[in-house]
């Protein structure tokens, strides 16, 4: 049973045995990628419903995890392909939500629950196969906290410093392989996914990744050619110390920020964000780049906004969101620094941004 806060019940079947889980209920329109959906740290916190009708068709396989871990807290769906058909596959979605888990639920109406959603917002919500009383559901849904004002980024953060290496990750601190990178770069983990640091390895880049918490000091002392702002989950004003290291770090190293990242330069720069009414969560959310006037075709997954009116003069607004408007990019226009709300990896989604790295990596030509 799905319960939300605003009262609603839903039924649905869970394929991968009984629990409950409370959280942020939210959908996702991607036709496919739900395993680096489920391994995305973004989505920490959250119960993902996808709108697409058929999920599980091609399994999960070790090749594309996004992180280490599953971080929604549920996996909703209209019907559940019990018999993956790919030679890549495993194993199956059920066995990979049962490994470390998480309810998988089918059977529902995903259709209605999406317009409820797009409709009235992201919601508060619980499923439960254990608590089948409706009025103690909804109750329970309400008195969950939320997201607002929560650091989310601890949960998903690393304890220590690991480099990144064609191979994986490799731990300790310091950059690994080094010798023949032409930059070195330090990436902050709010919640990274593991393309992002892929594609600045495939780039020439050494990559030291660093937990949220780590200093301007500390950052700075590893001497790197530029710093990466990874995404995250949750309300970027929740998170607790990071906005401070990122503003001392202004102007000292090319900067590149997404997602989460982009909302901390936001609040670094001295503006403000807020809650969207249902976030922008999928493979397909046509966003406009300003400076050239093309059209991209972009993955993301946010519930959280900057507000551009809230921008500091030396402030450029590179891209905005084709659907509301909304800001997708900026740039500050005397340091080198620049972020996007969307997510140039391309796990899940096209390939259409993938530019943004590049752009970074000249950024750093330019200014070491």
């Amino acid at each position: 049973m799905i319960a939300l806060e605003d009262g609603t019940v839903l039924t649905g079947r869970s394929f991968t045995g009984s629990g409950e889980a409370a959280g942020e209920i939210v959908f996702n329109t991607s036709m496919s990628g739900y395993q680096e959906i489920l391994t995305d740290p973004s989505y920490t916190g959250q119960l993902v419903t996808m709108t697409y009708p058929l999920i599980g068709n091609y399994g999960v396989n070790d090749e594309d995890m996004e992180s280490a871990s599953v971080h929604p807290r549920a996996f909703i769906m209209r019907e559940y392909q019990r018999f993956p058909s790919n030679y890549r596959a495993t194993a199956t979605l059920a066995e990979f939500l049962q490994k470390y888990g998480i309810l998988g639920i089918e059977g529902v109406d995903t259709r209605m629950l999406t317009r409820l959603i797009r409709n009235t917002g992201a919601m508060k919500a619980i499923i439960s196969t254990e608590d089948l009383d409706e009025a103690s559901l909804v109750r329970r849904a309400r008195e969950w906290p939320g997201l607002v004002g929560r650091d989310m980024v601890v949960r998903v953060t690393c304890a220590k410093p690991y480099g990144w290496t064609a191979a994986g990750p490799v731990e300790g601190a310091g950059y690994p392989e080094a010798d023949g990178k032409r930059f070195k770069v330090v990436a902050y983990d709010f919640g990274i996914k593991f393309n992002q640091l892929r594609i600045l390895t495939e780039l020439g880049c050494a990559v030291q990744v660093v937990p949220a918490t780590t200093s301007a000091d500390e950052v700075l002392a590893l001497e790197p050619d530029g710093i990466f702002l990874s995404n995250g989950p949750g309300d970027p004003a929740g998170v607790e110390g990071v906005v401070d290291n990122v503003r001392q770090l202004l102007g000292k190293k090319p900067i590149f920020g997404i997602c989460l990242g982009h909302q901390i330069l936001g609040l670094a720069f001295g503006g403000s964000t807020y809650k969207l009414k249902f976030g922008h969560r999928g493979g397909n959310q046509p966003v406009k780049d300003l400076t050239t006037g093309k059209v991209e075709i972009t993955s993301q997954n946010h519930g959280f906004c900057v507000d551009p009116d809230s921008l500091p003069a030396e402030v450029e607004v590179t891209h905005i969101n084709l659907n509301d408007g909304s800001l997708e990019g900026m740039r500050h226009t005397k340091y080198p620094v620049f972020s996007v709300q969307y997510h140039p990896e391309h796990a899940p989604g096209p390939h259409d941004a993938q530019y943004l790295f590049d752009r970074f990596i000249e950024l750093m030509a330019e200014n070491n």
